[in-house]
């Protein structure tokens, strides 16, 4: 069998990958999950038996299947069983709308779909205008009657899990291994092809990059349909010795801190909003002192809120890292022990950031540009949108669409989404400047920043906040306080105190649904 490191052909197959990491390990309780333990053997041969139910429903190599489930055990076990019948997952975040997950349904072309009783409404109406979906598959019982259109064949996942182990089905390293919908706050969500190479690569150096002696416990509230949920799975295949995953359904702030005390968790993957989140929480109340470092992804993390977590949680170092679904999930780590505050880190091991201007120019240290990255991990492109891959990967690089620098030693700093940046009277305005310092305010719990256009300087500078429990402030105070610390044309002429901050699916700033709270004109 291939194993991975070999140089043949599929020796960075993810099936094989998975196979490889249960031989190295053995059997061992690897798994917690709702207050059960699963050990490594019990998940390997329920992805194996899976596997074969899935191509006995006849699903062949390269078809696309549906992952839609908050976070479970079965969520590895159906990523597995794709990967082993040559399949491609398609993961989606549970919080999809049915208009959302039609379009996802019907771009794809995915044969099926593997989801739970509580989203199977959501799937209904949205495989109605799904014509080329077979199967809907159900953990936890087959769906009623009438739930699904007649074109749909409606399973138990039990009936699946019921057949004999079967073997890896072939596939290149080239091979589409996951198709990852992404940009949905922008516009129609695109498809981000990621092959079996794409995701090894990326989730080998990410594990080479953010290796700690002795962490063995580890916790993922994230979304595992979520680019940084999947390789921080997949991070844990290349592990040589034996760990605990402790895994949560979705993020609950108080729950989290239990399971932190009940399994002494050692490591956590979290994105700044969940940060903020715990800091509102009585966090002297629990004990953390298990906590060694926190890794934080998918969005920038304010300075204040990395310095309040620090010194509420003595001994928790935050290691902010830098990615994308486009590069694979990663790009750039705060090593463990050598973390520079402000920065996301050094690229990982085979990832190569380049800073470039508006005509593609490399620009020096300090200067800011386009973050570009080439690397193994990187994407083949988007989905039926030749176009814009050429864009997206013109002369070999990735471009991100994000705004940063490196400093003389090589780490790098995101500045801001280029698409964000506000003209407020021929000044540039980057958001999360201003949304750092409201971050500051005694009284601020979290800052969006838009722009509002205006007729005499293009665009205002306009704040959403919320404030901490307890606390109060009028959108004047918190206009002054942001004047005294920014220049004149970056602080808000305008703050709008709001009960929640909103937030996408996976934990981001949804800056979409700020601005659709501005008015028209």
């Amino acid at each position: 069998m291939t194993t991975p490191g070999d140089s043949g052909p599929g020796s960075r197959n993810l099936a094989v990958l998975a196979q490889s990491a249960f031989e190295r390990l053995g059997d061992y309780e690897s798994l917690v999950f709702e207050g059960r333990a699963y050990r490594s053997g019990e998940l390997f041969d329920r992805a194996c038996r899976a596997s074969t139910g899935l191509a006995r429903l006849g699903v062949m190599p390269g078809d696309r299947v549906v992952v839609l489930m908050a976070n479970c055990p079965e969520v590895g076990i159906c990523y597995n069983a794709i990967w082993r019948a040559g399949a491609v997952v398609t993961p989606v975040v549970f919080l999809v709308s049915p208009p959302e997950l039609a379009h996802i349904l019907s771009d794809s072309g995915a044969v099926a779909v593997v989801t739970t009783p509580e989203l199977l409404a959501t799937v209904g109406a949205a495989a109605a205008e799904a014509p080329g979906l077979r199967h809907v598959i159900v953990v936890g019982g087959a769906p009623d009657a009438g739930s699904l259109p007649g074109h749909v064949r409606g399973l138990d996942f039990a009936e699946i899990e019921a057949a004999p182990p079967g073997g890896i089905v072939p596939a290149g390293d080239d091979d589409l291994a996951a198709l990852m919908y992404t940009g949905g706050t922008t516009g129609r969500a695109k498809g981000v092809m990621l092959s079996h190479r794409n995701l090894f690569a990326c989730s080998r150096s990410s594990d080479a990059a953010s290796q700690a002696e002795g962490i063995t416990t580890s916790l993922t509230p994230l979304p595992l349909s979520h680019a940084y949920g999947m390789i921080v799975t997949l991070v844990g295949l290349h592990a040589t010795e034996r760990g605990l995953s402790v895994l949560q359904r979705w993020f609950d702030p108080a729950g989290l801190l239990a399971l932190v005390e009940r399994h002494r968790v050692q490591r956590m993957a979290l994105v700044p909003a969940m940060i903020q989140m715990l800091l509102a929480q009585p966090l002297e109340e629990s004990d953390l002192s298990s906590l060694a470092y926190v890794n934080s992804g998918a969005a920038p993390l304010a300075p204040e809120t990395r310095e309040r977590w620090e010194r509420r949680v003595p001994g928790c170092e935050i290691l902010e890292g830098y990615g994308c679904t486009e590069s694979g999930a990663v790009i750039s780590v705060n090593p463990p022990g050598a973390a520079r505050p402000g920065s996301v880190g050094l690229p990982i091991p085979g990832y190569e950031v380049s800073i470039r201007d508006d005509s593609d120019a490399e620009v020096p240290a300090g200067a800011d540009g386009e973050i570009c990255v080439r690397a193994e991990g990187v994407m083949t492109g988007y989905w039926n949108a030749p176009e814009e891959t050429a864009a997206a990967l013109r002369g070999g690089w990735l471009h991100t669409g994000d705004i940063g620098h490196v400093d003389a030693d090589g780490y790098l700093y995101v500045v801001d989404r280029k698409k964000d940046l506000i003209l407020r009277g021929g000044f540039n305005v980057f958001p999360r400047d201003v949304e750092d310092v409201l971050l500051g305010h005694p009284a601020v719990a979290m800052a969006g920043v838009v722009g509002r256009p205006d007729a005499r300087l293009g665009e205002e500078v306009v704040a959403f906040v919320s404030l901490r429990p307890g606390a109060q402030a009028t959108p004047g105070e918190i206009i002054e306080f942001a004047r005294g610390r920014l220049a004149a044309h970056k602080y808000p002429r305008e703050v709008r105190i709001v009960d929640a901050v909103p937030l996408t699916s996976v934990g981001k700033l949804d800056r979409k649904a700020l601005r659709a709270r501005l008015p028209a004109g």
